[in-house]
């Protein structure tokens, strides 16, 4: 438009022009207004151009006003679309640490990292698109914090359970150990309980007449040593053969051991001991006498003797005689 009326001034003018040169008169006058219509021409001419330049620069401005607005949109949707993948690395992780499932989410990591470096160089054809995408990543993002809330509350539950199992199983085992201890007590009890005893000992001793004394002895008196007593009935007990031991103990502590008349070694409170002679029996649970005959084949040391009877890893009773 303003093309136009700078024509139509210049039209006018050149026609002005020809007016002046027609009439060719030197009238002082006609020249004084010819200079005036040639300024009033010129100031128009020069306002149109004014007003051309001002409206070129208005337009200009608001053109770059324009881009201006148009930058900043730009750089705030990919400002906003870099906040949504660094969310959007949390959110993978927080819902990783939580066992969820993850390669979804890659996906759309990797998608949303290539459309990044692809952003710059088709920007400004991508506006509408990245703006909604911005908004359906700021969506998915509010799916995934559901997951994250649904995932917690599932953890959270399983701890309880897990929490409740444990209690269980501590209580359980806790009963089992009570039971145990039961069991090891009354194991304990059964067994003492059918360990055999012994009752009745006489130790006598017989010379070589054949006659046999009971209590104080002199070595005159002793060619064999007799020790009787009855193993005890136990309906507890097992049936089964039994080695029953007899160990003869001297007053100077130390035990009659011959290995030629039957000595050997045997295990008690686990230390090896030596018994003097032994004899197996099968017990049957019923009462049973027993007799031993020990020569020593030498006098015996003056002093109390002590004599006791083992069978596997238990005592089952004891008795003494002196030698005077």
């Amino acid at each position: 438009m303003v093309k136009n009326d700078i024509g139509i001034i210049l039209q006018i003018g050149i026609l002005g022009n020809m007016e002046i040169n027609q009439k060719q008169q030197p009238q002082k006058q006609e020249v004084q207004s010819r200079k005036r219509i040639l300024v009033v021409l010129s100031i128009i001419v020069f306002a149109a151009l004014v007003i051309g330049l001002v409206h070129q620069v208005i337009e200009s401005l608001e053109l770059e006003k324009q881009n201006e607005l148009t930058q900043q949109q730009l750089d705030t949707a990919y400002n906003e679309l870099d906040s949504m993948s660094n969310e959007l690395d949390t959110r993978i992780l927080k819902i990783a640490q939580l066992g969820g499932e993850i390669d979804t989410l890659l996906q759309i990591k990797n998608q949303l990292e290539e459309e990044k470096k692809a952003f710059r160089t088709k920007a400004y054809r991508q506006i509408n698109d990245l703006q909604g995408k911005v908004s359906g990543y700021k969506e998915m993002l509010l799916a995934q914090d559901k997951e994250i809330v649904r995932l917690k509350a599932v953890n959270e539950k399983l701890l309880v359970e897990n929490s409740e199992l444990k209690d269980e199983a501590n209580e359980l085992n806790e009963s089992l150990r009570d039971l145990n201890t039961t069991r090891s007590a009354l194991e304990e009890k059964v067994a003492k309980a059918s360990q055999l005893k012994i009752d009745g000992m006489k130790i006598l001793a017989i010379n070589s007449s054949g006659k046999e004394r009971e209590g104080e002895f002199k070595n005159r008196h002793i060619t064999h040593l007799k020790i009787e007593f009855d193993v005890l009935e136990n309906s507890v007990a097992a049936i089964e053969g039994k080695s029953i031991l007899v160990k003869i103990t001297g007053p100077d502590k130390k035990v009659i051991f011959d290995v030629a008349t039957g000595s050997g070694t045997f295990v008690f409170e686990g230390r090896e001991n030596f018994y003097t002679v032994k004899k197996d029996i099968l017990y049957d649970r019923n009462a049973q006498s027993l007799t031993f005959l020990y020569d020593k084949g030498s006098e015996y040391d003056l002093g109390k003797y002590l004599v006791e009877v083992y069978t596997e890893d238990y005592k089952m009773g004891a008795g003494s005689f002196v030698v005077k």
